[in-house]
């Protein structure tokens, strides 16, 4: 979140000091400031490229039968409640609950078949494709950096200066889903990992405060961004621009009249096109997942638009043991056309202003969920296969990757490994894995993947 100075700060001559001026605390765990962020990331040769990865964060590990993956020749208990739904892909089903996505699944693919993933409730998986946190790991020094922060420092910013990663999540009370590398169960943490603080996302809500304070006027989540506009400029009349360095004079225009502040105000947005995205759906406070907010989504939009490399973005509560707000069939009533109609909603959106070409977007959970329905109508942790949707960037859409046994617990054919599918998003964003080399806080040169993974060649 945001910190400005209010009344009660120390100024020189009824003016606000350029030392107290601006922090922006949810940078990084140390309170790194964005004046120190910009400095690091002048370092960093700016890229021409325009291209952009959103990043859809599904907290908790959804369900593939009741999703892209039905199995309706299944025995009831592994079937579930819901049949499937012809899709715009001959022979292509997906659940009855998600006909939207149904009727446009030609904007994007689905892996059927992921593995690599690990039995735990983390957003660190879906960020770095790799696991953390624990001795058998072996996590290299300073950790593994997420995907945004890798692109950060093999791009730097975009032509027009836009910071190149910003995680646009809600805020969410269990820390383990938050975009900042802390590690389910053994409580570790991996943020920023090898590439620096210079790279962590630039974090709109709720890491490090969960209010925005600017002016003593506090604004939960970023609500009323026309305010926090308003506060802005009027923080802009106190400070006297001559006493600030080049990056401090940088990162105030970033907030104040950059196409970034534009993207920040939903104002600014066509009232129409924010009915179409829909309203929010709050999620029970009992999962720690986020809201299914679209007006964020619609946000991760207005930032690629505005030239962000890297966003990411949380979606719903997806942990349905059963043990919280209903069985299965209940949550998936409630929750799955709220998702159907949002995601489908913004790949249309993004498809009609010319943005899916250049923006590639992955849709994913930590883990799937089991096969057989669970004695109180959930399914459990399942890590052994998932689905994924994948669009945009080049990424060709209207396929389907690989399949999964009778029961979609186990990949029947074609297996894509979780690294193949961070190597396909790095080729999205002109990257090539074979050659580009990050070192770690030893010296030690670290490859963008793994084991040799390479992009998933049906994609593209």
């Amino acid at each position: 979140m945001l910190t400005f100075a209010g009344r009660n700060h120390r100024s020189f001559c009824d003016r606000v000091s350029r030392r107290e001026f601006l922090s922006v605390g949810s940078l990084a765990l140390s309170g790194l400031s964005l004046p120190g962020v910009l400095r690091a990331e002048s370092q960093t040769a700016a890229s021409s490229s325009d291209r952009s990865v959103v990043m859809i964060y599904l907290p908790g590990g959804p369900t593939q039968h009741e999703t892209f993956d039905p199995k309706s020749d299944a025995p009831v208990e592994i079937r579930g409640s819901f049949g499937p739904i012809s899709t715009q892909l001959p022979g292509v089903q997906f659940c009855e609950l998600l006909p939207k996505l149904a009727a446009s699944a030609n904007r994007f693919s689905i892996v059927r078949s992921l593995v690599g993933m690990q039995n735990r409730h983390e957003s660190f998986q879906c960020y770095t494709g790799r696991p953390g946190g624990r001795n058998e790991d072996a996590e290299p020094s300073g950790g593994w950096p997420s995907f945004g922060s890798m692109a950060s420092w093999c791009l730097g910013n975009s032509r027009n200066g836009t910071v190149p990663y910003i995680d646009a999540s809600p805020a969410m009370s269990y820390p383990p889903y938050r975009n900042r590398g802390l590690h389910d169960a053994s409580g570790r943490n991996s943020w920023p990992g090898f590439t620096g603080s210079a790279h962590v996302p630039f974090a709109l809500e709720g890491d490090v405060k969960s209010d925005l304070v600017l002016n003593s006027i506090e604004q939960p989540r970023f609500d009323d961004r026309g305010s926090l506009l308003a506060s802005l400029n009027r923080t802009g009349e106190l400070v006297e621009p001559e006493g600030l360095d080049s990056f401090q004079k940088q990162a105030f225009g970033i907030l104040t009249s950059s196409r970034l502040a534009e993207a920040l105000d939903l104002k600014r947005e066509d009232p129409k096109v924010v009915e179409r995205y829909g309203a929010e759906q709050k999620t029970d406070p009992s999962f720690g997942g986020a809201p299914q907010s679209p007006s964020h989504l619609l946000l991760a939009r207005r930032l690629v638009e505005a030239g962000v490399r890297c966003v990411t973005v949380a979606f719903g509560a997806w942990d349905w043991h059963a043990n919280r707000e209903g069985p299965i069939d209940q949550l998936s009533r409630k929750y799955l056309p709220v998702f159907d109609h949002a995601l489908a909603t913004f790949l249309e959106d993004l498809d009609e202003r010319g943005l899916l070409e250049r923006t590639a977007v992955v849709v994913w959970g930590e883990f799937g969920r089991t096969p057989r329905i669970n004695a109180k109508g959930g399914r459990d942790h399942w890590p052994n296969t998932q689905s994924v949707l994948l669009a945009g960037g080049g990424i060709q859409g209207g396929r389907v990757i690989g399949s999964t046994d009778r029961t979609g617990g186990v990949p029947a054919t074609r297996p894509v490994h979780v690294q193949e599918v961070f190597a396909t998003l790095y080729r999205t964003l002109g990257l090539d894995v074979n050659s580009v080399k990050i070192p770690d806080f030893n010296g030690r040169p670290r490859y963008l993947v793994d084991e040799n993974r390479q992009a998933i060649q049906e994609l593209l």
